[in-house]
């Protein structure tokens, strides 16, 4: 087992921009790049292996030669391959949404449900998002603002700046809004429920599919509980800062902006790094490999290797 780099599948949702590809490098055929899957086995967009005797290889067949050793105990404590991480771009703004649990997205759409983190690598001046509502209202009331078009009236829309974090369990209403750039961490799950799309029309010229019961059904009508912004534990020490961006039964994720050289190395789970800003070559046995912005590394459970460089990177292990 070696550190590969993953080509992401890239997404060309009609809200998406052309940053991702401009100043992160991901190629793409079309002009939009909306999403980069930059860690990714699912089903809808898996990565493909960029170095080594695998090079060409999607991430699920890595995963099936290698074994569960490769995802370590942790990972290989979940039915699937346990998360997806996505660069997204988003030029205008997202669907008013919401995101099943694993009881209701099993049973319904044959998948996991969907936590997930931000992480505001970027943003305008000005851009806000929706994160749950500003009171706690009843399912009747949801269901009743939906119909007669007054839901953002109690959504709590939020300004955001730069590193701002957001941790959004399954069921909590949410919409990321224009002139945003993000690091999504999430369950290896695509179940997304729209509630409202502003009437856009998709690529065939007709209104996009809503979901509106299935909403109904699983969101937490409620004031967000989770602290969110400015948040997370810094710690530093010679040549890192490292900040705890979440952590959960499910992933634990850190922004760690690094100028000199670390140690990677977890017995119990693979570790996933994208650079979000720099460079660095890492380092394992006799090899290395350069990683620049926009570069997203799997290392295996158990796999020795350093990194050095002066870059930032997202973290994520189980």
């Amino acid at each position: 087992m070696y550190p590969i780099m993953l080509k992401p599948a890239v997404k060309d949702y009609l809200w998406g921009g052309t940053r991702l590809k401009t100043e992160f490098g991901l190629e793409s055929n079309t002009q939009i790049a909306a999403e980069g899957w930059m860690l990714s086995c699912h089903k809808d967009g898996a990565g493909v292996v960029e170095n080594g005797e695998l090079k060409g290889k999607t991430l699920p067949e890595v995963l099936e030669l290698w074994g569960s050793k490769a995802v370590g105990e942790k990972g290989a404590a979940f039915k699937d391959f346990p998360i997806l991480i996505k660069l997204i771009d988003a030029k205008q703004k997202l669907s008013v949404q919401v995101h099943p649990d694993d009881e209701y997205a099993l049973k319904n759409e044959g998948e996991f449900g969907k936590t997930e983190m931000w992480y505001v690598v970027d943003c305008e001046a000005g851009a806000k998002l929706i994160y749950g509502f500003t009171e706690n209202i009843s399912t009747d009331e949801f269901k009743r603002r939906i119909e007669d078009n007054t839901l953002t009236d109690v959504c709590n829309f939020v300004p955001v700046n730069k590193g701002d974090v957001f941790f959004i369990p399954a069921g909590t209403l949410h919409a990321i809004g224009d002139g945003i750039l993000i690091a999504e961490v999430q369950q290896n799950s695509n179940s997304t429920y729209r509630v409202s799309d502003y009437g856009r029309l998709g690529a065939d010229g007709k209104p996009r599919e809503l979901h509106v019961q299935k909403a109904i059904d699983v969101t937490k009508c409620e004031i967000p509980t989770v602290p969110y912004g400015q948040v997370g534990e810094v710690s530093t020490d010679d040549n890192k800062t490292t900040r705890l961006l979440a952590q959960c039964d499910l992933f634990t994720a850190k922004s760690v902006k690094l100028n000199g050289e670390m140690q990677i190395f977890d017995e119990k789970s693979f570790v996933s790094i994208l650079c979000l800003e720099g460079s660095a070559t890492l380092k394992w046995e006799n090899e290395e490999l350069e990683i620049s912005k926009g570069k997203s590394v799997f290392v295996p459970a158990g796999v020795k290797c350093t990194i050095e460089g002066a870059c930032e990177l997202l973290y994520v292990n189980m």
